[in-house]
């Protein structure tokens, strides 16, 4: 033990080990749940000495699988070095790494694609089978063996209080001044005795600030000083800045109908470049006391806290560029009074997401004429990265947009499409589609209403009158039904791409 170790609880010293002799306790077949969400949080050397483990069994002719939980995307140190040694059976309930999305696709490793919000309940049902071993990265442990939370919280509640074992990674890296930004809600129940979640501002204490663990369960601790992945975001191009001018004109439109109060709703936004572009709109805006309930907390949230603009955010992790997580740990003292972090149960939680009111945006990769919207999917079978907390933000918010520009891959692919290849977000989820072309407001129109108003709005001039046919031939060959489609033609956008490269 370092005399700087953050390791304050007298019986885990005691079980201070290195990581190499931390993984060697977990066994090939056992399911681990471990920390992380976004890049944030998650275990930094454990999962190495478990791929230096799995390496040394292949070699040996023996093979070495786990099942790896977590609570969303991690990084490369973890997804990507398991990933990279074939060291994982199933994998939920979202990723985002190319070595493991590549084995994915290749159906080398089994993946289940979970709505954020409904992985924690899952585990507590026993629909997912049993959780042998928790890996969870923590800022430090208290004289009486609470833990303080690291920069994401995520599934870490659950995964303390339903593995069967637990490894803990102190992280003396992470800012110890987290400590008090953290609200861990131990009230959640099963049913039939659940009782409301008691949140009806972003900014309510429902919890407390550090985890518990049973201190009998902890098999490990090992200390560690690393970073969190971050990465940096590319510079709003003029696609991501039309498509925020849109998104800011809608919502001014929204409080002079008096549909919205002049300081909005709480914000939830998605991970990307198109979200942070959003974000820096809100910042030149006219809009003052603005809220976040949402899951991550990126760059741009973090400037509209710094301007003023931004009173309070809710999340259950931060997703931040080197130069702003740079500037939240020089400056954390005035951030830990603006920012909670929650359990993802929480933060993504359906009955407060309504309550609450939230504007959701979320990316997509496509929408089709009825707006339908496939998040998750290249061409129908391809798994990107998974649906993430978008399902449950959008089928209770109360404003549901979607953000994408109009075309992909240099205009080889249209992003409004006919049909969509996959389905995430049914048309009765999503209010409002958005491109640098415009916005399409789908609130009270039917699905023909709908497809006139996506394809004028939205869909690139290039393929507009593409769409304008497909549409007028499918009204005249489905006698004008409720939802017009020519079934052989529907998905023949997506075939002639994967022919020729292109839909065109």
């Amino acid at each position: 033990m370092s005399s700087a170790s953050r390791v304050l609880n007298a019986a885990l010293r005691n079980k201070i080990m290195s990581a190499d002799e931390a993984a060697a306790l977990i066994s090939s077949g056992v399911n681990v749940g471990m920390s992380g969400f976004t890049g944030s949080g998650y275990p930094k050397s454990i999962p190495a000495a478990l791929a230096r483990r799995i390496t040394a069994a292949n070699e040996a002719g023996e093979k070495f699988r786990i099942g790896v939980w977590t609570g969303a995307s991690t990084a490369p140190e973890l997804d990507g070095a398991l990933a990279s040694v074939d060291g994982v059976e199933m994998r939920l309930p979202y990723q985002s790494d190319p070595t493991c999305r590549k084995r994915i696709n290749a159906g080398e490793m089994e993946y289940i694609d979970i709505h954020l919000s409904h992985v924690a309940q899952f585990v507590w049902f026993g629909f997912l089978g049993k959780l042998d071993i928790a890996v969870v990265e923590v800022a430090g442990i208290l004289e009486d063996g609470r833990l303080i939370p690291s920069s994401s919280v995520g599934n870490n509640k659950t995964w303390l209080d339903q593995a069967d074992k637990v490894i803990l990674e102190v992280n003396s890296w992470q800012n110890a001044q987290l400590e008090g930004m953290h609200d861990v809600y131990y009230g959640t129940q099963l049913p039939p005795n659940r009782q409301p979640i008691p949140i009806v501002r972003p900014g309510d204490r429902i919890g407390e600030p550090y985890l518990r663990c049973d201190p009998s369960k902890i098999i490990a601790v090992v200390e560690t000083n690393a970073p969190d992945r971050n990465t940096p975001f590319t510079a709003p191009d003029d696609d991501s800045r039309r498509i925020a001018g849109h998104v800011i004109e809608f919502l001014s439109h929204e409080v002079k109908m008096g549909r919205l109060p002049a300081n909005l709703l709480p914000l939830q936004s998605g991970v990307g470049n198109i979200a942070n572009a959003v974000m820096a709109g809100l910042n030149d805006s006219p809009f003052e006391h603005l809220t976040a309930y949402t899951e991550v907390l990126q760059d741009g949230m973090l400037d509209l806290i710094k301007s003023g603009k931004l009173d309070f955010a809710s999340a259950t992790a931060f997703s931040l560029s080197p130069n702003a997580l740079a500037e939240l740990n020089a400056d954390m003292a005035l951030y830990r009074d603006k920012i909670l972090l929650r359990p993802q149960e929480i933060s993504n939680h359906p009955e407060v997401i309504r309550r609450l009111g939230v504007i959701s945006m979320n990316g997509m990769i496509e929408a089709d004429i009825f707006g339908n919207v496939n998040s998750t999917h290249i061409m129908g079978s391809s798994i990107m990265n998974g649906i993430g907390g978008s399902g449950d933000f959008a089928r209770n918010a109360y404003l549901s947009i979607f953000l994408t520009p109009s075309q992909a891959k240099n205009g080889s692919i249209s992003c409004i499409v006919p049909m969509v290849s996959h389905t995430d977000h049914t048309e009765h989820d999503v209010q409002v589609l958005v491109t640098e072309q415009g916005l399409a407001d789908l609130r009270g129109l039917s699905p023909k209403q709908r497809a006139k108003v996506v394809i004028d709005k939205c869909a690139h001039p290039d393929f507009r009158p593409a769409l304008h046919d497909y549409y007028e031939r499918a009204m005249k060959q489905a006698s004008g039904r409720q939802t017009p489609h020519i079934l052989d033609e529907a998905l023949s956008w997506h075939s002639r791409y994967l022919k020729t490269g292109s839909m065109r």
